[in-house]
């Protein structure tokens, strides 16, 4: 009886310090516990239910929306001048500046480390900056020293010689040449000639020397009032380009459209149904890259003379501050830049002459 006791009195000490010891480290425990953790056990449920992936992929998406879109491609209209008068261009020569050398430069180093990997250099015309030396050594730089597997240049070909491609060729991915009929007359109305040379010949002459020097040819067509009926099958396989982007004839107010634009465009505008029927009868052209107005618009990075992102959601084309002010974070968060409507619109493609395994 006395073991058995002996045994209970034990025992019951042995609880107490067990008790004791739970109440110890249960204080301990909490008091490592951050106070923003220390909720009701209703809140508990809330977040770590079934529902919590939900919320957390939401947040990510949120995230994802709210983050500035990435400069993949960018379009930098350094110049406005132009020796053609097309009356629909809607990039119009309202100044004649253009950045020195080295600020250019400067930009294109910041866009890359901001992660661009195409740049396309236009105008106004490209190559009429120091007969075509100033775009000649942008792209220089942009494939020798930022490395960026793409280069190209949008012109209307009139002032490019084949001294150019001999000093520069071999830095260019793509040449994209604009030429909206094959039909000099149709050219001559539209404004895109100068007196009695032939757009169509030197076309055929940019052509040849870009498969003479390794460079991918494309080409670029408005189409509008004045060549919609025109039937360009026969020219466009004969040519064989890497690419014929067609482009709906665009309004964009200040430039083509308005009191202060220099030009008034809207006698080229065409219907969507007569853009649909152009693109119906070529519709066997394999190189054929169609773009409506509306994949069009908010699809482009375009940086202005200045460096600037220019927005055009609102059918005008609103600046942002200069990359080279504010960097290009901070800029392009303005740009009104579509990058779901750039994908969908196949923006992203093929652009190295690297990778296109061309027959040169």
């Amino acid at each position: 009886m006395q073991l058995g006791s002996l045994f209970r009195r034990s025992l019951s000490v042995a609880q107490s310090v067990l008790s004791a010891l739970r109440g110890w480290l249960a204080a301990l425990c909490w008091g490592l516990v951050p106070l923003a953790l220390l909720r009701p056990l209703s809140v508990w449920r809330r977040v770590s239910g079934p529902g919590s992936a939900a919320l957390s992929v939401s947040r990510r998406e949120r995230e994802r929306e709210e983050a500035p879109p990435t400069p993949t491609s960018v379009n930098y209209h350094f110049t406005r001048q132009c020796n053609y008068k097309c009356g629909f261009c809607f990039h119009t020569a309202k100044t004649s500046f253009v950045l020195p050398l080295e600020e250019a430069k400067r930009g294109l180093t910041m866009l890359k480390e901001a992660g661009m990997e195409k740049i396309n250099f236009s105008g106004g015309e490209p190559f009429i900056q120091d007969r075509g030396e100033f775009v000649g050594k942008l792209v220089k730089f942009c494939k020798q020293e930022l490395k960026l597997p793409s280069v190209s240049i949008v012109s209307n070909g009139s002032l490019i010689s084949e001294r150019w491609f001999q000093k520069y060729g071999e830095y260019l991915d793509i040449l994209a040449i604009s030429c909206d009929s094959f039909d000099e007359d149709v050219n001559a109305l539209i404004g895109r000639g100068q007196g009695k040379k032939s757009h169509v010949e030197k076309l055929h002459k940019l052509r040849q020397w870009c498969q003479d020097y390794a460079v991918a040819f494309k080409i670029n067509s408005v189409i509008n009032r004045f060549n919609i009926e025109e039937d360009m099958n026969d020219q466009i396989k004969a040519l064989n380009p890497v690419r014929w982007k067609v482009f709906q004839c665009l309004l964009i107010k200040g430039e083509n459209t308005g009191e202060k634009a220099l030009r008034q465009a809207e006698k080229f505008v065409i219907s969507d149904e007569d853009f649909e029927r152009f693109l119906d009868r070529h519709k066997d052209v394999s190189c054929l890259v169609p773009e409506s107005n509306q994949k069009m618009r908010d699809s482009y990075l375009i940086l202005d003379e200045y460096m600037r992102f220019l927005n055009c959601t609102n059918g005008w084309k609103e600046p942002s501050k200069s990359i080279l002010d504010v960097g290009v974070v901070e800029a392009i968060k303005f740009s009104g830049f579509d990058e779901k409507m750039f994908l969908k619109r196949g923006g992203k493609y093929v652009w190295s002459k690297a990778d296109m395994k061309l027959d040169w």
